[in-house]
């Protein structure tokens, strides 16, 4: 019986689903160390992790059996620290700069090892400034800069050599320090110390006598180099996740809430879902909620991009942290703190930051033996040099170029620092990207469906066109169609009313109301005998040919009149949005084409499409068959991206190559989608494509580079034609190279 029970106690924890955490992992120096802590991790049974150099997180997905505090033992026997984010950061103003310990201290140290190494590399390049003794003054700087300035450099080389591991710092560390020690053995057991001594400097290696050569500029400028390429990174991959950062700081600090008709101030965390508060104009609204009084504008420039601010009335939804532009609202709170539409923003744009595309994936492990080779071609450079030449310095000076160079740290950061800016401004521009997968079916994608309601179309039915028969005045007659259909509860009725009202003004009551099922409604209003719809026995010529042009156009045409007399057409339609058609052209530009797919009717789709410019239309098909719409785009060989709103179109935005939903849209459209266009705007859906593909094509510019780079500098470093002080600069510009180039993406219009 025991051994039942445990039997299958093992068996529900086998089938319980993995649980996923975010560490947070310091003392990482480049991307060797991340493919190191990543490799630990995924040793441990059941685990698998995803470790970010740039963003310096890890995402861990691991079994029941195994606890977070055992993925942090595993991470610090690595040699490295880990801990869990902290659940909700204080919350401060937006004007108040983060304080960064650590860049402080390596602004400090880069200033006093610059300080430092200038003069000690100025008197080795030029010969005319060497006076008497002037290689101890040399020493007596570059001392400090390269054991102090060098410090964490040298402290990490250790920490990973205790591990067993070979990183960056173990590169530049071993480097640094031989170049020094050489030094201090020329100058105390050799000849350099001796008074008179002058030092040449060429930029390739040189054969000259051992003895009397230091290397004091090489291991003080290599130094200051390194820790400026790490201070600009650092700086710079702050830069990248600003976007981020201030997303997250957007939300209100406080809200007025009512209580018992009193407006009471409270910190926006002690807000609940039910409440009522009051957003007076110019002020943030403090979470996402329902207007229940007030109308005004509200400016969500700030999450959607949208200039334009949008008018609310009473019954309206409006997102937290967007502005009140006009008068006061009282809202209703539906959704508050991690469901907030500005939270859920947050923590996708953060997801996609901490993945990693195909591309990266060989980088890091590219990276994670890169280190290693190098050291082992050290050796080799220097044994090889020494056997060809005698030269003791030559093949010196040749191995500690080939150790300075080498450094794979522009490969780490060639995905993240791409992602983190393209993400980022994605987020500030209303488009959401789900992961770095995404970036590679952007690329490929050479047809879009479009949902047409809600997407191409408002979603709303609106009063289009009104045609009177002669001797009749269009604005009785939308007054009292008008006063009628305010009395029913249709889509069509609905859009009557509002379209009179707005025409006319306040519509007046309707009495004795009745329903006619399937024909329309009749009623009595200002003394007349009211109908609308299909309630009369004949029509005018002239209102017959109105009816059969609008429905030809795709729109619902209701016959209007009093009396039994039919007096007007009303053409009613989903509306088409302003910027539909130019989406459509834009969807083109870019390789696409567009397929209009829709539940309506063909006559009302094919007039939908010839306006926006869409050839190919699939008209009349049920929810349930939009899956298979995609999948027969698919088997003629295309790949299909697919744009929609509703919880219909959720499984063929999961079924499509690349899903973009509406954020106008369902929770479980945005869900099954890999981009969100945070408004319903559907030009957005072709910034969104030529963002994600111009996104793609810096990472991929950003490897070539850092590949090519360590393919043409190694010979070079090699055979002896790179100085190891202009190999230092060179391999710390290049990982400044590759952050500068990514964060070109932040001027994406």
């Amino acid at each position: 019986m025991t051994s039942t029970a445990t039997a299958s106690s093992a068996e529900s924890a086998t089938a319980a689903p993995p649980s996923e955490v975010e560490l947070l992992i310091g003392g990482m120096t480049c991307a060797s160390c991340a493919a190191r802590v990543e490799k630990k991790l995924n040793r441990m049974d059941g685990v698998a992790a995803t470790v970010n150099y740039a963003t310096e997180k890890a995402r861990i997905s691991y079994p029941a059996g195994v606890e977070v505090a055992d993925l942090i033992a595993t991470v610090v026997k690595t040699g490295y620290t880990a801990e869990e984010p902290a659940p909700e950061p204080a919350p401060r103003d937006a004007g108040d700069a983060p304080r960064d310990p650590e860049l402080t201290d390596l602004r400090h140290r880069l200033l006093v090892t610059a300080l430092l190494a200038a003069p000690v590399v100025l008197l080795a390049m030029v010969p005319s400034f060497q006076f008497d003794n002037w290689q101890w003054l040399s020493l007596t700087l570059a001392a400090p800069a390269v054991v102090w300035g060098g410090a964490p450099l040298h402290k990490a080389a250790w920490t990973n050599l205790r591990h067993g591991a070979a990183t960056m710092d173990t590169l530049v560390s071993v480097g640094t320090l031989a170049a020094l020690g050489w030094s201090l053995w020329a100058l105390f057991f050799g000849d350099a110390g001796m008074p008179g001594m002058r030092h040449p400097f060429e930029l390739t290696v040189s054969r000259t006598e051992g003895a009397s050569t230091i290397y004091l500029e090489v291991a003080a400028g290599v130094t200051a180099f390194i820790l400026l390429g790490r201070y600009l990174e650092a700086r710079s991959k702050r830069r990248a996740g600003a976007a981020l950062r201030a997303l997250m700081e957007l939300g209100a600090k406080e809200v007025a809430v009512l209580r018992d008709g009193r407006e009471v101030r409270i910190p926006v965390d002690r807000l609940a879902v039910g409440d009522r508060f009051v957003v007076r104009p110019g002020e943030k609204i403090a979470t996402d909620g329902t207007v229940v009084q007030g109308t005004s504008a509200v400016d969500a420039s700030m999450l959607t991009g949208e200039s334009v601010p949008v008018d609310v009335v009473p019954g309206d939804a409006v997102t937290g942290a967007t502005v009140n532009a006009g008068g006061r609202l009282v809202v209703e709170a539906t959704r508050i703190g991690a469901d907030t539409r500005l939270a859920r923003m947050a923590q996708l744009v953060e997801e996609a930051q901490s993945g990693k595309a195909e591309v990266q994936r060989l980088a890091d492990r590219i990276s994670g033996v890169f280190v290693p080779a190098v050291l082992l071609l050290a050796l080799a450079c220097f044994g090889g040099w020494l056997v060809a030449t005698g030269d003791t310095v030559a093949a010196f000076t040749a191995a500690v170029a080939v150790l300075i160079i080498a450094c794979p740290c522009a490969l780490g950061l060639a995905t993240p620092t791409a992602l983190m800016v393209g993400t980022g401004r994605g987020a500030q521009l209303g488009i959401l990207i789900k992961g770095p997968e995404v970036l590679e079916s952007t690329r490929r994608v050479d047809t879009v469906v479009l949902d047409k309601t809600g997407t191409v179309t408002t979603g709303r039915m609106t009063l289009q066109d009104v045609y009177v028969a002669d001797g009749v005045d269009e604005r009785l007659l939308l007054r009292l169609a008008g006063a009628l259909e305010h009395a029913s509860e249709h889509p069509v009725a609905r859009a009557v009313a509002a379209g009179a009202e707005e025409r006319v003004g306040e519509l007046p009551a309707a009495e004795r109301f009745e329903n006619v099922p399937g024909r329309g409604v009749r009623g009595l209003v200002e003394g007349r005998e009211v109908a609308v719809g299909r309630l009369f026995a004949s029509l005018p010529e002239e209102l017959a040919r109105a009816r059969d042009a609008a429905e030809r156009d795709g729109m619902t045409a209701v016959v209007a009149g009093w009396d039994g007399v039919a007096r007007g057409v009303l053409a009613v339609a989903d509306a088409i949005k302003e910027t539909s058609a130019e989406a459509v052209r834009e969807l083109r530009a870019l390789g696409l084409t567009p397929v209009l797919l829709t539940g309506d009717n063909r006559t009302v789709a094919e007039a939908v499409a010839a306006a926006v410019g869409i050839d190919r239309v699939v008209a009349e098909v049920l929810p349930e068959d939009k899956v298979d719409v995609v999948r027969r785009l698919r088997d003629e060989g295309r790949v299909v991206a697919m744009v929609g709103d509703g919880v219909n179109d959720a499984a063929a935005l999961a079924t499509a190559d690349l899903g973009l939903a509406m954020g106008t849209g369902t929770d479980a459209a945005i869900e099954a989608s890999d981009l969100t266009l945070v408004r319903g705007d559907l030009r957005v859906a072709a910034d969104a494509i030529r963002l994600s593909r111009r996104t793609l094509a810096t990472i991929k510019g950003n490897l070539v580079w850092a590949f090519g780079y360590n393919v043409a500098a190694l010979p070079l470093a090699a055979a002896g034609l790179l100085n190891p002080m202009i190999a230092g600069a060179a391999m710390a510009f290049s990982s400044v190279f590759v952050v500068t180039n990514s964060l070109r993406l932040r001027a994406f219009r």
